[in-house]
């Protein structure tokens, strides 16, 4: 007797699970159109030492790996980073030109609210922003309401982009050609 309502339940629970993701953006077509089609290849940042602290600060975690992919050539460079915005990752990619954000878009959103991040009168708030002396953004996001979670999650993501862009140019890590 149970069994029938149950199932319904669990059918209409992993439906609106499948539903809830939304790809904008292959993390690969995103790559490819920064580079124009000539993806250079991938290289790693480990996150240890003061790096690890500083993103569990940002992050008020631990981020999900100890090493991060990026693509870069001359001073450019694309990430692609996720984080959970209430329950889910929401997976972001990012470009940082020169020490700047470039460009930040939101590639998967799995959250079942907050998806509006994606567009362009949220994410143009990001254009050209850089860190400041303390480590954090140089301007403030303005939010959206009942968003604020997955807000947050872009606005850290964004920073931390910024950041490890900015300990591989301390680095003098040399770009590819």
């Amino acid at each position: 007797m149970l069994r029938k309502p149950l199932l319904f339940l669990i059918a209409a629970l992993l439906c609106t699970t499948l539903l809830a993701e939304a790809v904008y953006q292959q993390p690969d077509d995103f790559l490819s159109e920064t580079f124009s089609g000539n993806v250079p290849e991938p290289a790693v940042i480990w996150i240890k030492g003061d790096r690890k602290e500083f993103v569990r600060q940002l992050l008020g975690h631990r981020y999900a790996s100890l090493r991060v992919r990026y693509w870069r050539r001359n001073q450019r460079s694309a990430w692609v980073l996720e984080e959970i915005g209430k329950d889910l990752p929401i997976t972001i990619g990012l470009v940082i030109n020169d020490g700047r954000l470039e460009q930040i878009k939101v590639l998967v959103f799995r959250e079942s609210r907050g998806w509006e991040i994606r567009h362009p009168f949220f994410t143009d708030q990001f254009d050209n922003a850089v860190l400041d002396e303390n480590n954090a953004l140089d301007r403030d996001i303005d939010g959206i309401s009942g968003a604020t979670l997955s807000v947050r999650a872009m606005k850290n993501m964004a920073t931390l982009g910024l950041y490890l862009d900015a300990e591989l140019r301390k680095q003098n890590v040399a770009p590819s050609p």
